[in-house]
């Protein structure tokens, strides 16, 4: 019997999410303005939170996804405050989709479904 060498692309268990922020907060005041970013709990690792456009936001998981199940993959914001970097892996991804730019991650970082109530200044992360 011959069994074949499939690459495993399972994604990792995830916890349902669903998160309230207030950008009006200390904590989040770097997403009053376009291009902001900030952590926020929630999700399996932490959830990163950027500011696309005046009422578009964008969230991710900051778990690695080049060996998902590994303790030491937390993604971080980079230097340069557009890229997403793993620093267990080496690999980097887009903040603006959470595509890979640099493997050896081959998934996109886990988006998260977000809706932005611009009169209570309050950011809703789910799915």
């Amino acid at each position: 019997m011959y069994s074949s060498c499939k690459k495993n692309t399972d994604r990792a268990f995830y916890p349902p999410v669903d998160e309230y922020v207030n950008i009006s907060l200390v904590a989040y005041n770097s997403l009053q303005i376009v291009g902001g970013w900030a952590y926020a709990n929630g999700g399996l690792k932490g959830i990163i939170i950027y500011r696309r456009g005046t009422n578009e936001f964008v969230a991710y998981d900051r778990n690695c996804t080049h060996n998902e199940d590994n303790s030491c993959g937390k993604a971080e914001i980079g230097s340069d405050n557009i890229t997403i970097e793993c620093s267990c892996d080496g690999s980097t991804y887009n903040i603006f989709d959470g595509s890979v730019t640099n493997g050896p991650a081959e998934l996109p970082l886990k988006g998260y479904n977000t809706s932005f109530n611009s009169s209570t200044n309050t950011l809703r992360i789910y799915g």
